[in-house]
């Protein structure tokens, strides 16, 4: 599928062609009630996080204020080889800032998730403890990067990349990870909704958290 993913970029595939090959239509039907301006706000999408890494990678390279709202973040930040952690590993030309938003390990919507893809709680609290501790070091080895962490404990149901303006979001569901969600890339547009939603729900989350680094 992501050989096929290549070939469909690389040619300039329309919607109906991809569909032929079981590939996810970059400007879904669904959005075809909002008007033009409406459906620039969702420039691109891709079937998981897997298809949208490059994309994203190369995003976080140029990026100076990144956003993440998740529920370990391993896959996100908290591996050598995670999604972002390579990008910000670095010295870029200006100071950038990192701000990442986590599930509380302790709370009653830790208990929940992992009952919904059937973890132990204290396995389960342990992957976000640990994900903590690498964005800890993360601050530290990264001189032009500052690091802020922050537990929220509401049930995750988005999970958000904000890299400046670009937003990357996919969802949690109660039987899969946000990783093997469809990834939608949006952009700000002037009548724009959803832009303006998810980072009104980044903030508001961010203000009723609880910072931690």
């Amino acid at each position: 599928m992501d050989t096929y993913e290549r070939v469909a970029e690389g040619l300039g595939m329309p919607d109906e062609a991809r569909l032929m090959f079981g590939l996810a239509p970059q400007h879904p039907a669904g959005l075809d009630h909002l008007g033009p301006v409406g459906r620039a706000e969702v420039i691109r999408t891709f079937p998981s996080q897997s298809t949208a890494t490059q994309d994203i990678r190369t995003a976080t390279r140029h990026a100076t204020a990144i956003d993440v709202l998740a529920v370990r973040g391993l896959g996100i930040l908290g591996l050598n080889d995670s999604l972002l952690r390579p990008e910000l590993i670095g010295e870029p030309d200006a100071p950038r800032t990192l701000r990442v938003l986590l599930l509380s390990p302790d709370g009653e919507a830790a208990a929940h998730r992992a009952e919904e893809i059937n973890e132990t709680s204290e396995t389960f609290s342990s992957g976000i403890r640990l994900a903590e501790a690498r964005l800890r070091e993360l601050g530290t080895i990264a001189p032009t990067l500052t690091v802020e962490a922050y537990r929220y404990n509401t049930l995750p149901i988005w999970r958000l990349i904000i890299l400046d303006d670009i937003q990357y979001v996919s969802a949690f569901g109660q039987k899969w990870e946000g990783h093997e969600s469809a990834v939608y890339k949006i952009a700000p547009t002037p009548q724009g909704a959803l832009h303006r939603g998810f980072r009104r729900l980044f903030e508001q989350t961010l203000r009723t958290a609880q910072r931690i680094i």
